[in-house]
């Protein structure tokens, strides 16, 4: 029998405005969050992406509701495969990377075994082979983890300039941002 959250995210589709509305209604029905999460982690669920899809965009409202889950969605950030969950994914890393190190009263706190599940994955998404969106948002989580790592920077920065030359405008842009944040620590 199909979830409530199935159901919904059975008609979700790549579309700015659906991927909105079913946000939406997750944002007024917390019950759904927990469904979310799971399936979100969940390769072989046919929905995964589009859960991934929800995820980010109920993240950019409610990240704190993640807080519970964060030894789960951080253990498994491995797991994922598709490009098309990734990418969403390595946008939710980065808003609670960013968000950790804010310190404020909304503020997501990650272990530091959360911490070094997001290094890693950051990592491993910005050596293989993934489209450039999930680059860049990796490029700029690691560029934050950095200012309280010292080896991230150094690692970071022999990364870039070495695959500078072979990507796309996108890339080069947050990789010579970047750079310029790096180079001055």
């Amino acid at each position: 029998m199909s979830s409530e959250l199935q159901i919904k995210l059975d008609y979700v589709n790549a579309c700015r405005e659906s991927r909105l509305r079913t946000a939406q209604e997750v944002l007024e029905n917390q019950h759904l969050f927990d469904d979310l999460v799971n399936i979100c982690f969940s390769p072989s669920d046919k929905n995964n992406h589009r859960a991934c899809w929800i995820l980010e965009f109920v993240s950019y409202e409610e990240l704190t509701w993640l807080q519970p889950h964060l030894n789960f969605f951080c253990s498994n950030l491995k797991i994922l495969k598709d490009e098309s969950s990734i990418r969403p994914i390595a946008k939710v890393v980065q808003l609670l990377v960013k968000s950790h190190y804010q310190k404020n009263k909304n503020s997501v706190f990650l272990s530091e075994e959360n911490l070094q599940d997001c290094i890693e994955a950051s990592f491993d998404w910005l050596i293989n082979d993934v489209k450039v969106a999930t680059k860049a948002y990796s490029i700029r989580t690691l560029c934050i983890l950095g200012n309280h790592y010292d080896w991230i920077h150094p690692e970071l920065q022999i990364i870039l300039n070495k695959d500078y030359a072979n990507h796309s405008a996108a890339y080069k842009a947050v990789a010579k941002e970047v750079l310029k944040k790096i180079e001055v620590f």
